[in-house]
């Protein structure tokens, strides 16, 4: 595929990587073309300082933590934040979690002070320090794409089922306001919005964008074998064909993967979805 050096890889069996990609390879994506393109047609207008992007999710996910109560937490933690940027900036905020895939992380060490192999998230190895858990699995991968489509598919279901709801949101940030310590910070601006809505109200404002919201999922493309087996076919804005990653809608290259010359940065180029690239204190102009 690439001929390039792949870093901060799991040290799995090949045979057994490559019947779990082909299991991977045949299943349903975790997105779909259609919402990755209108992400690309919303950065455009974040690019031009039209917008905003926020975004926010667990430094790393795990299948324990994936349940509903913790998905709506983070969701509505998103929105609420989204809520006082668009009013604060006074611009649309494109919304973007890292959730539904976030379950593998880079490590500095191959091995812990025990002398196990350290813990390289759910998707690669279990967290208990035993020699065992610590093994690296690639079954896992399958667990980890369960995980990711349920979590994305709750998702879907609460921004489409009022959890986005412009005022529900507003009277949870009242809440905040008069719950929390630092919340009288932002009693001036709560107030404020508080207005603005019940201006529109007056004015019989309605709009499906009052209620619903575009939350789009995001993770580091970090092990290979899981994310070319995601990789599908799709039509570009142009009505080309185009290679999508549809693990994520937005992926992003870590520091420890971000090398030019690197499988990594050679994938990222070759597909047709948003792609970040973080940057840490030893880059280079």
């Amino acid at each position: 595929m690439i001929s390039r050096p792949a870093f901060q890889q799991p040290t799995w069996n090949e045979r057994d990587a490559s019947n779990v990609r082909k299991i991977l390879e045949s299943v349903p994506p975790i997105v779909v073309v259609a919402e990755i393109r209108k992400l690309q047609e919303q950065m455009q207008h974040v690019a031009l300082g039209e917008a905003f992007l926020l975004q926010g999710g667990d430094c790393a996910e795990t299948f324990e933590s994936n349940t509903e109560p913790h998905i709506r937490a983070n969701i509505k933690t998103l929105l609420q934040m989204a809520v006082v940027l668009t009013y604060g900036a006074s611009m649309p905020v494109v919304k973007m979690a890292r959730i539904a895939g976030q379950y593998a992380k880079p490590r500095s060490s191959d091995y812990d002070s025990q002398g196990l192999l350290n813990y390289r998230g759910d998707l690669v190895n279990g967290v208990e320090a035993t020699e065992e858990a610590r093994r690296h699995d690639p079954a896992r991968m399958v667990r980890a794409y369960a995980n990711a489509a349920a979590a994305m598919n709750l998702v879907r279901s609460l921004t489409a089922s009022g959890t986005a709801d412009l005022h529900k949101l507003h009277e949870w940030n009242r809440e905040f306001v008069q719950t929390s310590p630092a919340g009288a910070r932002y009693e001036a601006l709560a107030s404020e919005i508080d207005h603005g809505l019940r201006f529109m109200e007056a004015c019989k404002v309605s709009d499906s964008n009052l209620h619903t919201a575009d939350i789009y999922c995001s993770h580091e493309a970090l092990v290979v074998d899981y994310e070319r087996a995601m990789l599908r076919l799709g039509q570009d804005p142009a009505g080309e064909t185009a290679l999508y990653d549809l693990s994520a809608h937005e992926v992003w290259i870590g520091e420890r993967t971000r090398g030019i010359d690197d499988f990594h940065v050679n994938l990222a180029a070759l597909i047709s979805n948003p792609v970040g690239l973080k940057l840490g204190p030893s880059t280079t102009p």
